[in-house]
């Protein structure tokens, strides 16, 4: 049996080496050392927590220890910063029990040597937990970069936009935890009969303030759940599930959802279609489209099929078949930060080629619209040079195709992720 402050190592450890998704290497952990429930949970709270104030984390051991961080071997870094992490912002957790762990993992890790430096390092973060230094520099993007543990050249991007405080909330709310939207599955249930069996099964839920079929999870793992098994509700996001209605789809239609993968929207599209009229759930790779293959048949929607596609170069047998085509484009992802904290250290350099690619995709689904027709563009990022500056070239391109509904999402702002959605509607 292995421990919570293991599970989390070990996670941590796999994304700062290999690049590994948080999500998937702790759930790996948790499963190889047998963890419980409440393990599980706090397991996952040092992991995400420690992801979401990595730079400040870094900041308060360079404050207290007496060898610079940049000299300390990364296993123990990570060690400190998970550590750090449970005496400065978990409440419950007594101090001298993370400062015993701290010590007790130095051990099983193979750094026993540092186990006297990790100790007087948590000794003298204790003694200040109530006094811990200031970040430095207030009003500036690096004092936000430190103290919201963002990168510098996205909070500079942010102000640049938005102004300081519109930046300094968007940067906090990333950092809060943010619940499951659970939406029920309209052709099985109701979300009070939804509800009713989520309770029963002891998990925390309550209705979405704005989505008349949605819960919003807050306790508990609703995939765990009998209600899951029995395909009476998928996992999506508001601002997603924002994303359909805005297409406004009446039974009956031919939708093409492009990027379908995991199936989200093909799924909030059966919905709107009350399972009358026809969805083609494309993506480029067959693995992917087996998700969205799993998720219907649990579902029940048989209206749902699928096709491997790249959405730059449809089939031409695909030109002017479709009331509605979805285009929730590759991106860089920087909206769901809440929920993937390990988003925000991506190399900028990576996302310099996305508008290019997105646009591509625009202009190879814009003959996939019958006339009279909508093309929903959307992100799940907030960056304008994803999203405005997108749609503004591609209406450049194709004066046949006019906006009707643009708006961005912000966690902050709406409680949901940062997304952005571009109703385009191809001229009769």
């Amino acid at each position: 049996m292995g421990s919570a402050r293991e599970a989390a190592l070990t996670a941590l450890q796999k994304w700062r080496k290999n690049g590994a998704w948080s999500d998937a290497a702790l759930s790996a952990a948790i499963t190889r050392g047998g963890l419980d429930a409440r393990d599980a949970a706090f397991a996952s709270r040092l992991c995400y927590g420690t992801l979401q104030n990595l730079a400040l984390l870094d900041y308060y051991i360079a404050a207290f220890s007496t060898t610079p961080p940049k000299k300390l071997e990364p296993k123990v870094m990570d060690i400190l910063r998970i550590s750090v992490y449970q005496i400065a912002f978990l409440d419950r957790v007594p101090p001298h029990a993370a400062v015993s762990e701290a010590v007790t993992l130095c051990r099983k890790c193979g750094c026993a040597r540092a186990a006297g430096l990790v100790n007087a390092v948590l000794r003298r973060v204790t003694e200040r937990r109530d006094a811990l230094p200031e970040v430095p520099g207030a009003d500036t993007a690096d004092h936000l970069a430190i103290r919201y543990s963002h990168p510098l050249w996205l909070v500079r991007e942010w102000i640049d936009a938005h102004g300081y405080d519109f930046a300094e909330a968007a940067l906090r709310a990333d950092n809060a935890p943010a619940p499951a939207c659970l939406q029920t599955n309209t052709l099985r249930t109701d979300v009070n009969t939804l509800e009713t069996a989520l309770r029963a099964a002891g998990l925390e839920v309550r209705r979405h303030p704005q989505l008349a079929d949605a819960l919003l999870c807050e306790g508990g793992n609703p995939i765990a759940s009998e209600a899951f098994q029995s395909g009476w509700f998928y996992v999506q996001d508001a601002a997603a599930r924002y994303a359909v209605l805005a297409a406004n789809l009446q039974p009956g239609m031919t939708v093409l959802d492009a990027c379908a993968a995991p199936g989200g929207k093909s799924f909030a599209a059966a919905m709107q279609l009350r399972g009358r009229g026809s969805i083609l759930a494309c993506d480029m790779h067959e693995n992917k489209l087996r998700r969205v293959r799993e998720g219907a048949q649990r579902l029940g929607l048989t209206m749902i099929d699928t096709a491997a596609m790249d959405a730059r170069m449809p089939d031409a047998a695909l030109h002017g078949r479709f009331d509605v085509v979805l285009a929730d484009v590759p991106c860089s992802g920087l909206g769901v930060i809440r929920k993937k904290p390990e988003i925000r250290y991506k190399d900028p350099a990576e996302l310099e080629g996305l508008p290019a690619v997105q646009r591509a995709i625009l202009d190879g689904l814009a003959p996939c619209v019958r006339p009279g027709g909508v093309l929903l563009y959307s992100t799940c990022t907030v960056r304008r040079c994803e999203n405005e500056d997108v749609v503004r070239a591609f209406l450049q391109a194709h004066p046949d195709f006019e906006p009707e509904e643009m708006r961005t999402f912000w966690p902050h702002l709406d409680g949901t992720d940062g997304f952005f959605i571009c109703r385009l509607r191809s001229r009769a």
